[in-house]
């Protein structure tokens, strides 16, 4: 098991902030949830890294083409954001006192100043870490097309349907890169967190606590991240596309999809 972890974490004040790592969304902080801690091993890459920072950004739903114009806006002196990459000492919590920086990125505006919204916000840095070349960096860059966006909401809802009835080998198969990806980023075994992954997937089907949203290809959003690399597949509400409707008590599971799609075949990378 690994000792230490890069974790990042993300505050935001009176205010909606979102943290990017070599162009993959990771986190957002808002008035309802204004602290994001995570690990953050399996979007790091050797050599120069981008963390970013985006202050009032758009619905992650928003096509970037159909995105309005930036707004000018008048600082109260209340809003802030602050997002650090740390490595904690080991058996430490992952604050500044007790972690080495990496990156930090500040924003807290005075009452007055003026900025546009959404603001971003970047730092390149060159992290001391040696982990693989994860595939996602390699991935060929794709444009989302009718037949990607058909291809995706055809598959997942079959994943779904596959996953109730108790048979995940098929969604394995599609996430079993991700899972060794993961395993190998965290000092894991791949093969074990695969298996337990199946025992778990299996053990939902048995209780039926895998009724799933309905799958309805219109309201499929397809998000570009990392670069153009891979897509992240969302409801146009923002949430996960793979997600369960609320149980008896308002419990719901969600599986975040970061894939890609190699000759008419979908692989899930993050």
């Amino acid at each position: 098991m690994i000792e230490r972890l890069l974790v990042l974490k993300l505050d935001a004040v009176d205010c909606e902030a979102e943290a990017w790592l070599n162009g993959i969304p990771i986190a957002r902080a808002h008035p309802g949830r204004p602290r994001v801690l995570l690990p953050v091993h399996e979007y790091t890459m050797t050599g120069d890294n981008q963390l970013a920072l985006m202050v009032w950004p758009y619905a992650a739903t928003m096509p970037p083409d159909k995105a309005p114009p930036q707004q000018r806006v008048t600082a109260t002196g209340r809003s802030s954001a602050h997002l650090r990459l740390l490595l904690p000492r080991t058996g430490k919590l992952a604050d500044e006192g007790h972690a080495r920086t990496l990156g930090q990125i500040d924003w807290a505006p005075d009452a007055g100043q003026a900025h546009v919204a959404p603001l971003p916000l970047d730092q390149t840095l060159n992290l001391p870490i040696n982990f693989p070349r994860w595939r996602w960096i390699d991935a060929p860059a794709i444009d989302d097309s009718p037949a990607l966006h058909a291809l995706v909401a055809e598959q997942t809802a079959a994943w779904a349907r596959q996953l109730s009835e108790g048979q995940p080998e098929a969604f394995l198969a599609a996430v079993r890169l991700r899972v060794e990806e993961i395993a190998a980023a965290y000092q894991r075994d791949a093969r074990t967190e695969l298996d337990r992954l199946r025992s778990h997937l299996i053990e939902l089907a048995e209780a039926r606590r895998l009724d799933w949203l309905p799958f309805e290809p219109e309201g499929l959003v397809l998000r570009r991240v990392a670069r153009g690399r891979l897509f992240e597949c969302l409801r146009s509400d923002g949430t996960p596309w793979l997600q369960t409707k609320a149980d008896a008590d308002g419990r719901q599971l969600a599986w975040p999809l970061r894939l890609t799609a190699v000759e008419g075949r979908l692989y899930v990378l993050r």
